[in-house]
């Protein structure tokens, strides 16, 4: 059965029973069918601003590319393509599920129509003004100085509240994501990719490693094998997110094992390798304890905003914290993954091969899983299964 058998569904309908807005819907009383036609009339809204809603997003074989990036003979290498999600990329899975804990939280009782906030460099906050304004909320968004022009006329567009935000003296920590915090504390609604601060953005996330999941057992015709991952990470969501529903595809019978997870950062920016570094030395001392322990139990010795954040293409990426670094990091830990830096070169070479092997118009952003399989860091053995995702629309 081809991959492309999937294609069309609606990820959060398909996937429902796996969420945990629909088992908190379950748990209050309501029934499927209320759920299902929640998400029809919110995925209906967003299509009328969008032009289209939420579909199982493709993926596909790129021999080619396996062989350019440099992997080893008779290594696959699969593309999913994000390209074309609501508002451009993966961001809105995150944003959607939010929605569907809010719808939750109505029939309880418990929503509030507060103003909506985000802290975005992009697609996030594009994300974010899609599905805010199909669901008739307010937004504000607190962005960089130097945000794409492009962007900022989009969430213009959008009906979204635009806050630039420049760095006030002595402070430390992105400026957007501290006046975000601010606007929290003062009533907004979080709205974010970061599950420090909002967990449940976390669950609709999965939902992309459910689809990589399903659909390469799909190709195999039964249990499939994944056996490395390789993922872009700023803010660490979409790393926490793919490898939580990976591991519940291995129970589901979907993967036949967990796949070894690296997540790559670029030189400019690497908060979460440095924090690997020092975790893992200290998990090696027996006083110290094994890592995972000390991952939860004091992260604050190992986790702190990227003092000189430098410049890149891949600039959705440039998050001074790995905000949701702990369970990442606990996933790279027990599948035998590592983060990997990769410099600005391999960046960008990486997003020029992504661009001309697959004709997807992907950003440097989306393409960065695939520079840390193009710098040989990441172990990839003689017929390995490998996944990358390309993640956002060049803009």
């Amino acid at each position: 059965m081809p991959v492309e058998s999937l294609e069309g569904a609606n990820p959060f309908l398909r996937y429902r029973a796996r969420l945990d807005s629909y088992q908190r819907w379950i748990d209050i009383g309501g029934v499927d069918a209320e759920f299902v036609s929640t998400v029809e009339n919110l995925d209906d809204a967003i299509g009328e601003v969008e032009g289209h809603g939420f579909l199982i997003t493709p993926v596909s074989d790129q021999p080619e590319m396996a062989s350019t990036a440099g992997l080893p003979d008779g290594a696959a290498l699969w593309v999913k393509d994000e390209t074309n999600n609501v508002g451009g990329s993966h961001k809105a899975r995150h944003l959607f599920g939010l929605l569907l804990h809010a719808a939750v939280d109505a029939r309880s009782e418990t929503n509030s129509q507060a103003e909506l906030a985000i802290a975005s460099c992009g697609n996030a906050a594009l994300g974010a003004a899609v599905v805010a304004k199909a669901a008739h909320r307010r937004l504000r968004v607190f962005i960089p100085v130097w945000a794409d022009e492009a962007v900022v006329n989009k969430l213009d567009d959008l009906g979204a509240t635009i806050e630039r935000c420049e760095r006030r003296e002595g402070e430390s920590g992105d400026p957007c994501y501290l006046r975000f915090l601010e606007a929290v504390d003062r009533g907004s609604a979080p709205f974010s990719v970061q599950g420090t601060i909002v967990p449940a953005t976390l669950d609709g996330g999965r939902t992309i490693g459910w689809e990589l999941a399903e659909q390469l057992a799909i190709e195999a015709g039964g249990m499939a094998r994944l056996d490395v991952v390789a993922v872009q990470v700023g803010g660490g969501a979409l790393g926490s997110s793919l490898a939580a529903g990976l591991r519940e595809s291995v129970e589901a019978g979907w993967l036949a094992a967990m796949p070894r997870v690296s997540a790559v950062q670029t030189e400019a920016c690497a908060p979460l390798r440095r924090a690997w570094d020092l975790l893992t030395s200290a998990g090696s001392d027996e006083q110290h304890g094994d890592s995972v322990s000390l991952l939860w139990s004091e992260p604050s010795r190992f986790m702190w905003p990227w003092d000189d954040v430098g410049t890149s293409v891949a600039s959705g990426i440039l998050d001074d914290v790995t905000y949701d670094w702990q369970p990442l990091t606990e996933a790279m830990l027990m599948s035998g993954g590592s983060p990997v830096v990769v410099d600005e070169a391999t960046v960008a070479a990486a997003n020029r091969i992504g661009r001309e092997l697959t004709g997807i118009d992907v950003c440097p952003t989306g393409t960065a899983g695939l520079a840390g399989l193009m710098g040989g860091q990441i172990r990839v053995d003689r017929g390995d299964e490998v996944a990358v995702l390309f993640t956002g629309v060049r803009r």
